[in-house]
C-alpha cells in the first residue's frame, strides 16, 4: 500500500512536469504561479504577500517592513546585454549569465511569468521578450527561456534542457538549467539559490563530465540525485512553431552504474549531432502571429502534449548506499 502511495505521488509528479508546473510543490514546500498576466492582479499579489509572512522566518515584520515603507531605494532595471560583432562566444554567455544573475532569484514564493511547456517556441519567446521590459526576478525555469532568448543569435551554440531531480530527507527537489555545447565543449546557463547548481562555462569535454559538476554540487548539499532529463537541441528560430522537447532522455540515476550513465549520455550527444541540419517547421505568417498575441496577455492556447518520445533503458536496479547526515535530519536544504 505504501509502495503504491509514493508511486502515485511520483507518477503525478510527471504529470505535472510535462505541463511545466514541476516545481509548483519543490521540496514538499508549495509556491503559487501568477497565471493572471502582468500588471499582477490585487488578489495576487495580496496572496503573494500572505504567503512571505507564512514561510519567511521574520514573517509579518518583513511584510510591514517593505509594504509599509514608503521610501524604499528604486533599484534600476539590469540592461540586456549587447556585443561587438567581434565579441567571442564564451565573452557573449558570460554577460548573459551576469544579466540573469542581476534579475536576481524569486524568493517570493510566487513565479511571476508563467510558463507552459506544450506552448510553440514562439509563443516562449514571447514570454522572454516580458521578462526582459519587466525586469522581475525570477526561477530556474524563467531562466531557462530567458537564456534560449537571449542565444538565438548564437547559431553556433546549441542548446539543451537539462533537468534534475533530486531527493533529501524524503522530500524530492526540481532544478533545470539550459545546456549548451559549442565546439566540442559543454556548459550551462541559469539561476538558482545556489552558486554551483547554474552557470557553467563551456569548458566540459563531454556530457558526462557537465552532469557529474552538477552531481557532485548537489552532493555538497547532502542531494541525491535521482533523475536526469535532456531535452532535444532548442531551434534558433524565435518564431518557431515547434515545441521544445524537454524530455528525449530520460535517465535514473540510482538504475545506472557510472559506466551505464556515462554511455547513456554519450547516446544522447550522438543523437543530438544527427539531429543538427534536419528541417523544421516553417515560421507561422505575420497575421498567425498577430492572431495568436502574448500568451500572458491573451487566452490560454489549448494543451498539445508532445508525441511519444523515446525513453532510453536504464539498465537494472543497484543498491546504493545512502549516508544520512543526523545533524540535518528533518530540516529541508532547498536547491
Amino acid at each position: 500500500m505504501l509502495r503504491s502511495t509514493v508511486d502515485s505521488m511520483e507518477d503525478r509528479e510527471e504529470e505535472q512536469e510535462d505541463e511545466g508546473e514541476e516545481d509548483l510543490r519543490d521540496g514538499g514546500v508549495p509556491f503559487f504561479v501568477n497565471r493572471g498576466g502582468l500588471p499582477v492582479d490585487v488578489e495576487t499579489w495580496e496572496r503573494m504577500w500572505r504567503h512571505v509572512a507564512r514561510i519567511h522566518p521574520d514573517g509579518e515584520a518583513l511584510e510591514r517592513g517593505i509594504r509599509g515603507n514608503s521610501e524604499l531605494a528604486k533599484i534600476p532595471p539590469p540592461s540586456v546585454p549587447t556585443y561587438q560583432p567581434t565579441t567571442s562566444i564564451p565573452l557573449r554567455l558570460e554577460a548573459i549569465q551576469k544579466y540573469i544573475r542581476d534579475l536576481q532569484y524569486n524568493h517570493t514564493g510566487t513565479q511571476f511569468f508563467e510558463i507552459k511547456k506544450s506552448r510553440p517556441l514562439t509563443a516562449l519567446m514571447d514570454i522572454a521578450k516580458e521578462m526582459t521590459r519587466e525586469a522581475l526576478p525570477i526561477k530556474c525555469l524563467e531562466a531557462v527561456i530567458l537564456g534560449i532568448y537571449l542565444t538565438n543569435s548564437m547559431p553556433g551554440v546549441e542548446r539543451f534542457p537539462l533537468s534534475f531531480k533530486t531527493q533529501f530527507s524524503g522530500n524530492h527537489f526540481h532544478h533545470i538549467v539550459l545546456g549548451l555545447h559549442c565546439s566540442g565543449r559543454f556548459g550551462a546557463l541559469g539561476i538558482s539559490r545556489r552558486e554551483d547548481l547554474m552557470y557553467k562555462p563551456l569548458e566540459f569535454r563531454t556530457l558526462s563530465d557537465l552532469v557529474g559538476e552538477f552531481q557532485g554540487a548537489y552532493r555538497g548539499y547532502w542531494h541525491t540525485l535521482r533523475k536526469v532529463k535532456l531535452g532535444s537541441y532548442v531551434s534558433h528560430d524565435p518564431h518557431s512553431v515547434e515545441q521544445v522537447e524537454w524530455k528525449h532522455s530520460v535517465l535514473d540515476v540510482d538504475k545506472l552504474s557510472p559506466d551505464e550513465l556515462r554511455k547513456e549520455l554519450e547516446r544522447h550527444t550522438r543523437d543530438m549531432r544527427l539531429k543538427i541540419g534536419k528541417a523544421a517547421p516553417p515560421s507561422p505568417s505575420k497575421e498567425s502571429r498577430k492572431e495568436s498575441g502574448s500568451p500572458l496577455r491573451g487566452p490560454a492556447s489549448p494543451l498539445r502534449r508532445i508525441s511519444h518520445i523515446e525513453r532510453r533503458p536504464s539498465g537494472e536496479k543497484k543498491v546504493l548506499d545512502q549516508k544520512q547526515a543526523s545533524d540535518i535530519n528533518g530540516y529541508q536544504i532547498r536547491v
